[in-house]
């Protein structure tokens, strides 16, 4: 289904030498730019900046890429499908925020396997950033995400409602006051969930909305791991802001405090996001009311 020229290209891309692009593919460099010659003239463009070192390529380029990886990976999906439908066999890749997948979502869908042994389902963690990108490639074919959906991009069902929190050592002075105020938090030092991290978003615009800035805040660590983070927190390194569900089990044990924040309030959601011609809508149906008896 797809055109060798297409693999070549992306090949070329990936190392950013046509030579070594040839090797891999057991081509000879001119063979190689022969064929890159060749889609310029098919499409009308320049698809590599020339004189470049290494590649570059230039806009018309960068959209030849995003639609040649998005051809390359129905093709592969067709291809499982295929295998699939002669073993009666229904196969999903299924993107989960980092945050959503410390949560009960990665257990809801292990129940599901275990109903249905027809159904395989390989899960990939990542940004929701990369999530996006990888359902509009069709590499995913549907996702749980942390935050609201963009408007008329997906079709979603609301699976959860969560909220951020801060979170404490039971050593740390905090752990005991009925309330503290955002100036206070100024003064700590924090741990929080990378910038592109759906959470640390919703903690970013609330401080703008409210006319203050994440910059105003000494933030000693940034990381997508939630085991490190809860752990530095326990061990009280720093404070976080987090969502409450990624922390329950340590807020129950006692390891972790919550502490309310004066005039804080920011709703989280989780989200069962899809594309419009998905096809297997009934089993998302089936997923959101397994994950409602799972609470």
């Amino acid at each position: 289904m797809i055109d060798p020229k297409i693999r070549t290209f992306l090949m070329i891309v990936e190392l950013r030498n046509y030579t070594q692009a040839g090797k891999v593919l057991a081509m000879s460099q001119p063979a190689v730019s022969h064929q890159m010659r060749q889609l310029e003239e098919e499409y009308n463009i320049k698809i590599f900046y020339p004189n470049r070192r290494p590649l570059m390529l230039t806009p018309e380029g960068e959209v030849l890429l995003k639609y040649a990886r998005r051809a390359v990976s129905i093709a592969n999906t067709a291809r499982q499908a295929l295998e699939d439908c002669k073993n009666s066999v229904k196969r999903f890749s299924v993107g989960i925020t980092t945050t959503v997948s410390e949560y009960v979502i990665s257990r809801v869908l292990a129940d599901y396997c275990l109903e249905h042994p027809d159904v395989h389902i390989n899960i990939v963690t990542d940004s929701i950033k990369n999530i996006y990108d990888k359902l509009q490639s069709y590499e995913l074919d549907w996702a749980i995400i942390e935050g609201t959906v963009p408007k008329n991009s997906y079709h979603s069902v609301l699976l959860d409602t969560d909220y951020l929190c801060l979170v404490v050592s039971p050593q740390h002075p905090f752990a005991g006051r009925a309330q503290v105020s955002l100036d206070e938090l100024k003064r700590e030092k924090l741990i929080l969930r990378s910038r592109a991290a759906g959470t640390r978003l919703l903690f970013d615009n609330y401080l703008y909305n409210h006319s203050d800035d994440i910059a105003n805040y000494n933030i000693v660590i940034e990381t997508d791991n939630i085991t490190t983070i809860k752990e530095l927190v326990a061990q009280n390194f720093g404070l976080s802001v987090m969502a409450r569900s990624a922390c329950r089990a340590e807020l129950a044990t006692g390891r972790l405090r919550e502490v309310p924040m004066e005039n804080f309030r920011i709703v989280r959601e989780i989200n069962l996001i899809y594309r419009e011609d998905f096809s297997h809508t009934d089993i998302l149906g089936e997923i959101r009311q397994l994950y409602a008896q799972n609470q």
